[in-house]
Order: structure tokens, then sequence, then C-alpha cells
């Protein structure tokens, strides 16, 4: 029904901003082993055998220091074509609106989370520790599972939960971007004060 196809969209589409494989594989599982309604082509063996795979990657490189960011670039255009899939996968047989805005809203809630993941990695890279790597990377994994689970439930109250992690995310993306570029420009200011200081007409 277009009440639960709307909701069930917007979860899929942020979940796949995080992690488009283990959302692919969840719900596929989910189809085969349920009775609940999930699109037939996540169900195929095929699908599930290549998603497996690549969740154990995501898995790997998500939590090394640095891999996780490279892992994010390859993944810029990925998940973003992920979320606008999953939109439409879930939201067509339902919504009786064009598949190009369906597409699109999925492409953007994807792409927007994906940035806010991936600035926000790069800001815990800063970090000489790898413990807060698996940390962030854990807890991804358990909110795509956990919201992906509560979203067959009910999926209003789950799209509700994505919809305010996906604002507390970009919230804390932009406080890391705005900390960066302070601290940048202040290594600029200090390392042209030093060039002052070492010229040679500051030294006569």
């Amino acid at each position: 029904m277009i009440e639960a196809a709307i909701p069930l969209a917007f979860t899929a589409s942020w979940a796949s901003g995080l992690n488009p494989y283990l959302l692919v594989l969840l719900l596929g599982l989910i189809g085969r082993f349920t009775d609940l309604d999930v699109p037939l082509a996540l169900q195929r063996v095929d699908v599930l055998i290549v998603v497996a795979v690549l969740v154990v990657i995501d898995a790997i490189a998500d939590k090394i220091m640095w891999l996780d960011s490279a892992w994010d670039a390859i993944n810029t255009v990925i998940r973003p074509i992920a979320g606008a899939t999953m939109a439409v996968l879930i939201a067509q047989p339902a919504v009786d609106l064009p598949t190009a805005v369906i597409a699109a809203s999925g492409g953007i809630v994807a792409l927007i989370t994906h940035l806010a993941k991936a600035t926000i990695r790069l800001g815990v890279n800063t970090s000489p520790e790898p413990a807060s790597n698996i940390a962030v990377s854990v807890t991804e994994d358990v909110a795509v599972t956990s919201v992906v689970i509560i979203a067959l439930v009910n999926p209003w109250i789950a799209g509700g939960i994505a919809a305010v992690l996906l604002g507390g995310a970009v919230v804390v993306a932009l406080l890391v971007f705005t900390t960066a570029r302070a601290a940048l420009r202040a290594r600029r200011r200090a390392r042209d004060r030093r060039r002052q200081i070492g010229s040679p007409s500051a030294q006569e």
C-alpha cells in the first residue's frame, strides 16, 4: 500500500547510503525465509551470493583506518544508484508516481547519507587509534539492521528513525567539515607566519 511504500522506500534509500550490500542481503534473506513481501529480485540465489561476498568485503574495508575512506570513495556512485534502485523496487508496485521521481528521491537520500558518512569517517580517521573506526562501522551496521527490521513491522516508525539518524549525521558531518576547515586555516596562517619570520626582510 502507498502508506507503507513511501516510508519503506525512504528507509531503504537511507540504508543504501550506509551499506547497500547489507540491506540487500537482509531483505533477500527475509523474503526467502518469511512471508513478508520483499521484491523477488532481491531473493535470487545469485544475488544473495554476490551481496554476501560484498558484505564481507565491506565489513573488512569499513573498519580499517583510511581504507574505509577509500572504500567510501569507490561507493560514491554505487550507494546513490543502489538507493534509487531500492526505492523503485519497493515503491513502484504500490505508488502511482513516475519512476524517475521515485528513483531521483531515493538516489538523493542515499547520496546525502553517503556524503555524511564519508565526512564523518574522515574526521574519525584523524584519531590515531583504530578502535573508533571499528566502533563507528559496527554502529552503522547495527543501525541498518535494526531499522530495516523495524521497517518490516512498522514502516512509518522506521522512516522516522531513519530521518532522525540522517539529520543527526548531517549535523555531525557539517561540524566535522567546519572544524577541519578551521584547523586548515589555522595551520595555513601559522605556516605563513613562520615564513615571514624566516624571510630576509624580517631578519633585517
